[in-house]
């Protein structure tokens, strides 16, 4: 019943988000970035995303407007039991079929308000009218079924609004569905780099970027990292990996000093991970970033088998009388130095004798730095196994929060490091 003009090429899809409190603001539109997420995963090219307000004029026009281009079209909203609940008779237009009273529906509401020991109103029968030549997808979490309907080649999907039954409706009945349409999967990997910008990454890939066809490859920026998608689209999901593994083993070649996960996984879960396995006992010591480190990695289920405290040592006295760092170190070399940065790591594992420990000082901003050390400047010293280490870095300085946050991605880059027994620059 089901078919598309276009054989042998990806479906493609239009979005088209219903309702004038998503225009007004009034809620975020959660929907359409899942459904885009979802469709891509199937093989299925989104093209558009409409939001469009409770007008049945606007809405057909839109829909008119992305069958141009469009096999597919999945709608999110309106199909309630008010009046400006309009979906299903704009779909119905558009693609010349009319409305029947769903039996199964109606057995189904009326059961649902007795359960509530309230009266089902009239209105709440227009919930049970959908399209005659319709696919109906029952609404397992509420009252609105979904459906699909075809006309010459194109499909609508319309789904509710409410994302707790729009998202269960996908997964149960309108994912089946569509993978019985689709002749294409897509698969995709994100890498997760550190200690790399976007723009020298994208330098380093640019013949794989410029020579692309598939697998593709596009760059992400995040704050202080960036993130590379390899993603394949071919007739079986066994073709795609195989495409998606290749490339990425190109890409290892030549940035993989710089990757940490190739899983979108976050650092500190990746440095979480290796520690819980290898069950190292670790503590931390933190001054500019006050407590962030030992707050990102409690973050992680079943961190407390390893961590066992964090230190904020803000003050120099601090620094003294919980961790031992010398009032000769602290007036020589000042509290922001290499000499400070080691003491406080060694003398957190003589207090805690972890055999990792992990301690960081330095200049927040956006005031108190010198020509010397500027805002930005960060010393991290780590003790393991016997061995201390310093490392010193100048942050590209953007703003306290930014300043801090990076010098914690630093602590974490540190120990990830140690822990797969790469250099320390």
């Amino acid at each position: 019943m089901y078919s598309w003009e276009r054989k042998g090429d990806p479906m493609r899809a239009t979005i088209v988000s219903v309702g004038t409190e998503l225009l007004f603001g009034q809620i975020v539109n959660t929907n359409a970035a899942y459904l885009s997420q979802q469709l891509n995963l199937l093989g299925i090219d989104v093209l558009y995303h409409y939001t469009v307000g409770d007008n049945p004029g606007r809405l057909g026009e839109l829909i008119l407007h992305g069958f141009e281009e469009c096999d597919l079209i999945i709608t999110t909203g309106g199909l309630g039991p008010t009046q400006d609940d309009l979906t299903k008779e704009i779909v119905c237009d558009v693609l010349q079929d009319h409305l029947i009273l769903h039996a199964p529906t109606i057995e189904y509401l009326e059961s649902y308000f007795a359960r509530l020991g309230r009266v089902m109103t009239d209105n709440n029968r227009k919930q049970a009218l959908v399209p005659s030549r319709s696919t109906v997808f029952k609404n397992e979490g509420g009252t609105a079924p979904g459906f699909a309907l075809e006309n010459e080649g194109k499909v609508a999907i319309c789904l509710p609004g409410p994302p707790r039954e729009m998202t269960r409706m996908f997964e149960g009945k309108v994912k089946p569905f569509l993978e019985k349409l689709t002749n294409h999967v897509i698969h995709y990997r994100m890498l997760r780099l550190f200690g790399i910008g976007e723009s020298q990454l994208e330098t380093d890939l640019i013949d794989l970027i410029d020579q692309q066809t598939d697998p593709t490859l596009a760059t992400y920026a995040k704050e202080g990292e960036c993130s590379l998608r390899v993603a394949s689209k071919r007739s079986s999901l066994e073709e795609a990996k195989a495409a998606v593994e290749s490339t990425i083993e190109t890409v290892k070649q030549r940035v993989g000093d710089h990757i940490y996960s190739s899983d979108n996984e976050e650092l500190h879960e990746v440095v979480a991970k290796k520690l819980i396995q290898r069950e190292i006992r670790f503590a931390s010591a933190e001054s500019c970033t006050g407590g962030l480190f030992a707050q990102t990695m409690t973050e992680v289920p079943g961190i407390s088998a390893v961590f066992d405290r964090g230190f904020v040592t803000y003050s120099n006295r601090s620094k003294t009388e919980e961790l031992g760092v010398s009032e000769e170190t602290l007036a020589r070399f000042g509290a922001v130095s290499r000499e400070t940065a080691l003491e406080m790591a060694e003398g957190l594992h003589r207090v805690t004798g972890c055999p990792l420990c992990i301690a960081v000082t330095g200049i927040a901003g956006p005031e108190g730095g010198t020509e010397d050390k500027p805002v930005g400047r960060v010393y991290i010293s780590c003790y393991y196994d016997g061995i201390s280490l310093c490392r010193e870095e100048t942050i590209r300085n953007v703003s306290r929060s930014w300043n801090r946050n990076f010098a914690k991605l630093l602590m974490l880059d540190t120990i990830n490091k140690l822990l797969d027994g790469k250099e320390i620059e």
